[in-house]
């Protein structure tokens, strides 16, 4: 197991990120609905488990121009990185052989044209690559480790109840493939390097509020086209993921000048 670099930083972001768990669970009901519902919809499961699928394959073409960049500036990073992307390329068939399970074909699954919270967060991730480098990415993968790791064994253990364990058997493998490699400190490491002084952290700080933003929307917005008694207002995709994330991170900067 890796030893973390720069651990007062890391308990920081990660009471942070616990934080974000407690409150996307009251700002988005449909997280609460796939952990504890005693009966969990199939067809609100399918189209979260289509996105996760998504986001996987999305994340191959953002993560290899973070590589790329890594190689002009910092070839031990580029290893890393690309150690780690290596493991996490194909995990989307992972989930993709959930969802074969429960009657959903391949062709399906690949057709879908993801939800418009994923095209932001798709979005927001080549802007910070362009303008400025992969920290921006990097804390994506880390905001997504974390979390994945502190509440996906309990809605996976939800779903199954509900749906049967064929429907999270994918699930569960890259879930417990990500924590026997301990996949959130290599992220954490490699992060590190582009972290070297509090303005840095900050920065860190910033983007992590925003991914808070944005997934919090994508729940919000996968409860608009499957369950919508689980949406909390009205309001579109976009104006939740932007208001939500300049609220949240004006508090997070707030809080790290105190």
């Amino acid at each position: 197991m890796s030893q973390a670099v720069n651990p007062e930083f890391r308990t920081k972001v990660d009471a942070l990120l616990d934080s974000m768990i407690e409150s996307v669970y009251k700002a988005a009901p449909a997280a609460r609905y796939l952990a504890s519902s005693n009966q969990v919809d199939l067809t609100m499961f399918k189209r979260h488990t289509v996105e996760t699928i998504l986001r996987i394959r999305l994340a191959r073409v953002a993560d290899s121009k973070a590589l790329c960049l890594f190689t002009k500036t910092d070839p031990v990073a580029a290893h890393k990185w690309a150690k780690y992307t290596e493991e996490e390329m194909l995990h989307d068939r992972l989930f993709l052989k959930d969802l074969t399970n429960i009657g959903m074909t391949e062709e399906e699954v690949y057709g879908t044209d993801p939800l418009l919270a994923t095209k932001l967060l798709q979005g927001y991730l080549y802007y910070t690559l362009e303008h400025e480098g992969p920290r921006g990415l990097i804390t994506k993968s880390y905001f997504v480790e974390y979390t994945t790791r502190k509440t996906q064994g309990s809605w996976n253990e939800n779903i199954k109840r509900s749906l049967g364990d064929k429907a999270v058997r994918g699930a569960e493998a890259h879930l417990n493939y990500d924590v026997n490699e301990d996949h959130s400190t290599d992220v954490w490491n490699v992060l590190m390097t582009m972290v070297n002084g509090k303005q840095d952290e900050e920065r860190v700080l910033y983007h992590l509020n925003v991914y808070f933003g944005l997934f919090s929307a994508y729940l919000n917005e996968l409860a608009s086209k499957t369950k919508s008694d689980l949406l909390p207002n009205t309001q579109n995709v976009a104006t939740t993921a932007v208001l939500t994330a300049q609220d949240v991170a004006q508090k997070a900067s707030a809080a790290a000048k105190a």
